[in-house]
């Protein structure tokens, strides 16, 4: 990919690879979601995104999650109000690449996922906009979510981020960790553990990239028997630009792309485990 393609074609290859590698490993395309990882990229550049069909959002700074949802909802809010012209039309054009439907003349709104690791202060603020937190990995941090949920009343969905690498400076709680970690948070009412989070090697090498995501993949296999979240710990995200087709070939059903759809930033891409 260069830099002189256009977003949309970007996308739409992005889109073609996550197909493909999907058959490679005896699935249907639909059944992979794509994260589109908006850190670097524009706010232009996320609504265009939004206008091509696409509905989910990844973000790694809180601060940066609330203040683009917030644009983005003004945005629908504005479209949700104009005369539904050639209705048909408009659904086929907007519908997500997911499936998902509408309600009445509504288009469906966008999902927003925090994919950073998440410090306990910030907790509240991401509850009250993220879909799905991937980056769960501590008690402490549970219990926090915990606390904002109950005084919410609200149900949060999260993924428990697993180090299946055993690199320092990455984030995420130890292989052998992970189920007691996810059977805590199947133990609480407000939250529901859909499945678990990993990234590749720091080193980027393809042999211990595929084989840190046969890891994981053998992991989340062994804890989807035990069956959390009343049969719905169905979700394995990982891969990102630089390794998602082979995330995809090794199980993953959520990957996380930054600049292979926004395009190349002056500063790396990279899903880090940053946070302000």
């Amino acid at each position: 990919m260069t830099a002189l393609m256009s977003l949309e074609s970007r996308y739409r290859e992005v889109k073609d690879k996550v197909g493909a590698a999907a058959q490679r490993s005896g699935r249907r395309p639909g059944e992979i979601l794509v994260v589109a990882v908006s850190k670097y990229a524009e706010m232009d550049q996320i609504r265009e995104l939004y206008r091509l069909g696409h509905r989910d959002f990844g973000e790694s700074r809180v601060q940066q999650l609330v203040q683009r949802a917030a644009m983005l909802e003004e945005m629908q809010s504005r479209e949700d109000a104009l005369p539904n012209i050639g209705e048909e039309q408009e659904m086929e054009l907007f519908a997500s690449a997911e499936g998902e439907g509408h309600s009445g003349s509504k288009l469906p709104r966008a999902r927003w996922h925090m994919i950073g690791h998440l410090q306990r202060n910030k907790a509240r603020k991401c509850v009250e906009t993220a879909r799905l937190i991937h980056s769960v990995d501590s008690l402490r941090l549970v219990d926090e979510i915990h606390s904002v949920a109950f005084k919410l009343d609200k149900e949060v969905e999260l993924l428990v981020q697993v180090n299946c690498t055993g690199e320092k400076q990455k984030y995420g709680c130890a292989v052998a960790a992970a189920e007691h970690l996810a059977e805590q948070i199947d133990s609480l009412v407000h939250l529901k553990v859909r499945g678990l989070m990993a990234m590749g090697p720091t080193s980027m090498d393809p042999g211990e990239t595929r084989a840190t995501f046969e890891r994981t993949k053998e992991l989340f296999d062994e804890m989807v028997k035990l069956n959390l979240c009343e049969g719905r710990f169905n979700i394995l995200s990982m891969g990102m630009s630089g390794d998602y087709e082979m995330a995809i070939e090794c199980g993953a059903n959520m990957v996380r792309i930054g600049s292979g759809i926004f395009g190349e930033s002056e500063r790396e891409d990279h899903d880090d485990d940053s946070e302000e």
